[in-house]
């Protein structure tokens, strides 16, 4: 068998499988080594039937559905809205149904130096958070059409910014209260609910985040080529399933599968994800709750959680506190918020790797203050760990350059006996104890790592806007002058002078245009991942130039 053309086959196969993923994300498809799949054993029902935007939830049992309308989605565009603001994030909070409709990410900016607003309420985009009562009668209760009056805002006794809201309807009142702590994108939100009613029935207390199926706007240069690539869409969490993301399509069709109810005391929460950035309700875990997702009228899509107050008596109160997050997914700050809230920042299926690598090139940041340096020590650190391995595979092909005159030799002499030629090549590796497959698994080894790097490039909001030097302003976008795929072409073709060259004219010539295409296909990459593979490429070249070197004396002797 001729193991150079099952490797030649190989590297065709991989670059082909990496080039149709990139026409697959650049069509706006998922891409082929990112994401988790969605997979848990309840079926969730899909919220059906004619209904707004505004429809309040009602509850069946552990099911929900939409009630009939009470608000018309415009009313909330024309209402009065209110506002809270902190160092890091600034919101907007409608009279009608006292939802969370604007939200605007101060420390995060777009090309024109405009925060990124993630929640949005206008005609042509829609997402936004929103909370309100149910009971098991139907009874017509405080919810996100209610009309809110303002109680009071300023800051509390801790000189925190907040702001408290009131609805009333049928003896139940109704209180929000959003509370900014400061530096945090975390907003605590308060349900005080006072019954007045003699004919009460068990409440339930809802939080639901909408919006439309839109992929994100591009908000500048800082988003980059691969934005498409990454998901966007509803995801869920519990104690037991874990992380389930679910996609709009997906919703469409009614096939989704999420864990329907997260008993008490177990972690759950609800969110929306896309790319850098997320939101998510995070309520109590003192009931067991019922989780929802699916489609409603208009194109939005919305998930949600259902929190049971239980019988609430005439002239009692009784507080329910949530959270809610909007802000970007820095993997230090999620995983201080909520158990498993750190998985909003998706690795896709190689996380077990990419994970640790983003620690080591955060602790690499800390001390050099760069990502780009961070990322050039990195893979000194990953070359270092391989270069065992690298060198064993080097030697492998510096003695096969050697051999490589009696090759040509063995070619002539069994010219039209292809099965005599692969015998004798066989032969002369095994007296020699050279390996011909040692060239090839050092790229074999690191595949799995270049996936997850580039994961870890991709999903990293940190790396969104950061600069290296000179014209490479934003390691997460493509090298705008394409002059780190150049200069990878160019070691790309190096390595290839230093390796031994194929026997075969035709093998010869296709590992000749291999860095041409390598080229092209890196055009679209990050310029933090193309900046890996150059220092990896230019370090690889020194020693498979020593080694070389070392054997060439040797041989010389």
């Amino acid at each position: 068998m001729d193991f150079k053309k099952t490797i030649l086959w190989a590297v065709f196969s991989m670059s082909g499988l990496m080039l149709y993923n990139n026409w697959q994300v650049h069509e706006g498809r998922p891409s082929l080594f990112g994401g988790t799949p969605v997979s848990a054993p309840v079926g969730a029902e899909k919220v059906a039937g004619s209904n707004t935007a505004d429809a309040p939830v009602q509850v069946i049992g552990n099911a929900t559905k939409p009630a009939a309308p009470v608000v018309s989605a415009g009313n909330i565009e024309s209402t009065e809205k209110f506002a809270l603001t902190n160092d890091v994030l600034a919101l907007e909070i409608s009279a009608v149904g006292a939802n969370v409709v604007d939200a605007k990410l101060l420390k995060a900016l777009t090309a024109e130096q405009k925060p990124v607003e993630l929640f949005q309420y206008t005609p042509t985009h829609k997402y936004f958070a929103r909370s309100g009562l149910v009971a098991l009668g139907n009874t017509d209760l405080p919810n996100h059409t209610s009309t809110f009056r303002l109680l009071q805002s300023g800051k509390d006794g801790s000189g925190r910014p907040f702001i408290t809201l009131a609805s009333e309807r049928n003896g139940v009142k109704l209180e929000k209260t959003f509370i900014l702590n400061p530096g945090s994108y975390v907003v605590d939100v308060g349900h005080r609910v006072t019954q007045a009613s003699t004919n009460a029935n068990p409440l339930v207390l809802y939080t639901e985040i909408v919006r439309d199926a839109t992929q994100e706007q591009k908000i500048g240069p800082f988003d980059g080529a691969f934005s498409a690539s990454t998901f966007t869409g509803p995801a869920v969490y519990t104690g037991k399933e874990k992380f389930n993301k679910l996609e709009f399509t997906a919703i469409d069709k009614n096939k989704i599968t999420i864990p329907t109810q997260a008993p008490a005391g177990d972690p759950a929460w609800i969110a929306m994800v896309q790319h850098y950035f997320a939101s998510a309700w995070i309520p109590g875990d003192k009931f067991a709750r019922d989780i929802y997702a699916g489609k409603i009228d208009n194109g939005l899509y919305r998930i949600g959680i259902q929190t049971p107050l239980g019988d609430v008596a005439p002239g009692s109160t009784i507080v329910e506190k949530a959270r809610l997050f909007v802000g970007p997914q820095e993997e230090s700050v999620l995983e201080t918020i909520a158990p498993g809230f750190e998985l909003l920042k998706d690795y896709g299926y190689l996380t077990i790797l990419a994970k640790p690598i983003f620690w080591l090139l955060e602790k690499i940041h800390g001390y050099v203050g760069n990502w780009g340096w961070s990322i050039i020590l990195l893979t000194i650190l990953i070359k270092l760990v391989f270069f065992p391995l690298s060198a064993a595979s080097y030697k492998s092909m510096a003695r096969m350059k050697e051999v490589q005159p009696r090759l040509l030799t063995m070619k002539e002499q069994y010219k039209g006996e292809p099965q005599k030629l692969n015998q004798a090549m066989m032969e002369m590796y095994r007296k020699e104890k050279i390996n011909p497959l040692g060239g090839c698994l050092p790229v074999v080894i690191q595949i799995p790592v270049f996936i997850s790097l580039y994961w870890v490039l991709l999903s990293s909001v940190e790396m969104r806007g950061a600069p290296w030097v000179m014209w490479i302003h934003d390691l997460s976008i493509p090298d705008p002058y394409y002059i780190l795929p150049l200069v990878m072409a160019v070691s790309m073709f190096v390595q290839t002078k230093l390796n031994p060259t194929p026997p075969d004219p035709i093998q010869a010539k296709v590992m000749m245009y291999m860095p041409i295409v390598f080229s092209v296909m890196f055009f679209f990459f990050p310029a933090g991942l193309v900046l890996y593979w150059v220092v990896n490429n230019l370090l690889s070249i020194a020693q498979q130039w020593q080694i070389n070197q070392m054997f060439g004396k040797k041989h010389t002797k």
